[in-house]
């Protein structure tokens, strides 16, 4: 049996049930207590960045041969236990990465430009319109903090639009063909010279809060934040004060310490009009999802040896 505990396209769906039994539920990220009895029986499970595959729920799937991740990033995926139990995890590496970029470039060019944030002040009868005069995207920095897959998509659409692009990834050899277009930096230089600044690195010990109160205040005061990456990487109570105070001009967060947000932990970032939250959909589109949930699926088949 599969087991799909978050959204999966409909025809990804459809082609698992011609091969095996298919349990899809997404709601069982939210009432993962019923996932172990479920899971006696399974042969895969199917998850995105919100079901907690760890040791006891492993221990619970005795006959588990692999898990498919709708997505790339595995921080809530144990893969030392499943390593121990010889389970496969393949991720959907390269499906989502266009969607991700896109976001990146919109966030950019919303926070830049400002004008969108006068919506409140237009439905008063205000005409702001000196105030709402913005700044363009070509001619300005974008600085990549990570310069993997997805930061080189970002950069190719950056590039496009007129930007300089340079990033900072201490684990890219320096004599990477990457480099070639890309000015490679060191954080304390790529900060400062920035006028966008884009995560795109995975949370480890080493990257919580790196863009901590520290790193913030060595940003340009005209330049926003976006982090589309992971949540944890960056010091959300110290943006709040860097963007309150007017140390940074604006920030677009899709990914959070705790997620989903709940009502309580969103109030930090109440009464801050400069700030662009959205619920960890960036790499999620309609045209994203297909993608995502087709790769997923084929390395499912293959390994259950139905491909």
């Amino acid at each position: 049996m599969i087991v799909i505990t978050e959204f999966m396209d409909e025809n990804a769906v459809n082609t698992l049930r011609q091969h095996h039994e298919t349990l899809y539920d997404p709601g069982l990220a939210d009432r993962q207590e019923e996932l172990p009895p479920i899971l006696g029986n399974a042969t895969a499970l199917v998850v995105r960045n919100r079901t907690r595959v760890g040791k006891a729920l492993l221990d619970a799937a005795p006959n588990l041969q692999c898990v498919g991740r709708l997505g790339v990033g595995l921080d809530n995926i144990d893969l030392d236990a499943c390593r121990a139990r010889n389970i496969a995890v393949y991720p959907a590496s390269g499906a989502n990465n266009l969607s991700v970029a896109e976001y990146v470039i919109t966030a950019a060019m919303v926070l830049l430009r400002g004008a969108w944030f006068a919506n409140s002040a237009m439905l008063a009868g205000e005409w702001p319109r000196q105030s709402s005069a913005g700044r363009e995207i070509a001619g300005k920095t974008l600085g990549l903090v990570g310069y993997g897959a997805i930061a080189r998509d970002t950069a190719a659409l950056a590039r496009g639009l007129g930007m300089t692009v340079c990033a900072h990834d201490p684990y890219l050899a320096s004599d990477d063909p990457a480099w070639r277009e890309t000015a490679n930096l060191p954080l304390d230089r790529l900060l400062p010279e920035s006028d966008v600044v884009s995560l795109h690195i995975p949370l480890t010990d080493a990257t919580r809060h790196l863009i901590d109160a520290g790193a913030l205040a060595m940003m340009n005061p005209n330049a926003v934040l976006i982090n589309a990456a992971r949540g944890g990487v960056v010091d959300e109570a110290a943006l709040c004060m860097a963007l309150k105070s007017g140390q940074i001009a604006g920030a677009a967060l899709d990914v959070f310490e705790n997620e989903p947000l709940t009502a309580g932990e969103a109030r930090i970032f109440s009464g801050i009009p400069n700030i662009i939250l959205t619920p960890h959909i960036a790499g999620v589109t309609k045209e994203s999802n297909i993608r995502v949930s087709d790769v997923t699926a084929q390395a499912v088949l293959r390994h259950l040896g139905d491909v």
